[in-house]
């Protein structure tokens, strides 16, 4: 096998793997993952122990037991750049020598959960409902740079909605573990998830800088493809489940709806909508 160079895999001083400052043995095989950083205590609370803090810019790190079973909880910022780091990294931590600088023979799955928030697309999804993405379709163009496979399906889909938008480069898509689905997220709502690399004018929202598309929100609640529809959009599912499938990790992304942008409603009571969410993973990962 050939080592990887310094300057593609860094480590810290002591060894930690670059961004997320962490060192192998400080994570779990089952991973929460949250958006913001303060929210990570909103998780780790329920904790029994915690063995370990790490902080790094927005990415802190608890790793502790849950009724006996270790889990870590780390936080990710917003947007798929911070998942590219986040996905590499934490691939890095258990599948990459960091002495050898040499990938394990034998790679680890892991188990990644976003635990997020997210806005409704359609008014049968409502403000304080919790919903599983079975599919991600991505409008970044972070696969524009990895080798993802599509099957034909995808490919399709990932086509009308470029012609759908008239953007200049065809999205991705991806799924999310079936796995994963059926032990945590089976009477969540069923999701297709559209992660946009925005929160104001990809997402529709007009302050001061305006939109360029004056129709974007109502494209994406009309697009349909056979008996697919989006059913919500946030910043960061589709690049979970790109690299998931590109790392072999199973990746599930949960979503808090705590708002509708159809029906223009936003939830009264976001935290605890959430805190719903974060108890239901714990309870069932």
């Amino acid at each position: 096998m050939t080592a990887i160079p310094e300057s593609e895999l860094i480590l810290n001083p002591n060894g930690s793997i670059y961004h997320l400052n962490l060192l192998p043995e400080q994570i779990s095989d089952t991973i929460i993952t949250v958006g913001d950083p303060d929210r990570v205590g909103a998780v780790s609370k329920y904790f029994d122990e915690i063995e370990c803090h790490v902080a790094k810019r927005e990415f802190i790190t608890h790793t502790g037991y849950y009724k006996g079973k270790r889990i870590t909880v780390i936080s990710t910022g917003m947007g798929t750049d911070n998942i590219d780091i986040l996905m590499n990294e934490l691939d890095a931590l258990v599948n990459i020598d960091f002495v050898t600088r040499e990938a394990n023979p034998e790679p680890i799955s892991l188990k990644i959960v976003r635990v997020g928030t997210s806005g409704s697309l359609q008014e049968t999804v409502p403000v304080g409902s919790l919903l599983a993405s079975h599919y991600a379709v991505g409008l970044d163009t972070l696969m524009q740079f990895y080798p993802l496979e599509q099957n034909q399906t995808e490919q399709e889909l990932t086509r009308a909605l470029q012609l759908a938008l008239g953007i200049g480069f065809q999205p991705y898509c991806a799924n999310g573990s079936l796995h994963l689905v059926t032990k945590i997220g089976y009477d969540m709502i069923p999701g297709n998830t559209l992660t946009c690399p925005g929160f104001y004018a990809p997402q529709g929202r007009a302050l001061r800088g305006g939109l360029l598309n004056q129709q974007l929100l109502d494209l994406y609640q009309r697009f349909s493809l056979g008996d697919f529809r989006f059913t919500n959009f946030e910043m960061e599912t589709a690049g979970y489940y790109s690299l998931g499938r590109l790392l072999g990790h199973e990746v599930l992304s949960l979503n808090a709806i705590v708002a509708n942008r159809i029906t223009e409603e936003f939830a009264k009571d976001a935290d605890e909508v959430i805190d719903d969410l974060i108890v239901k993973v714990l309870e069932r990962i």
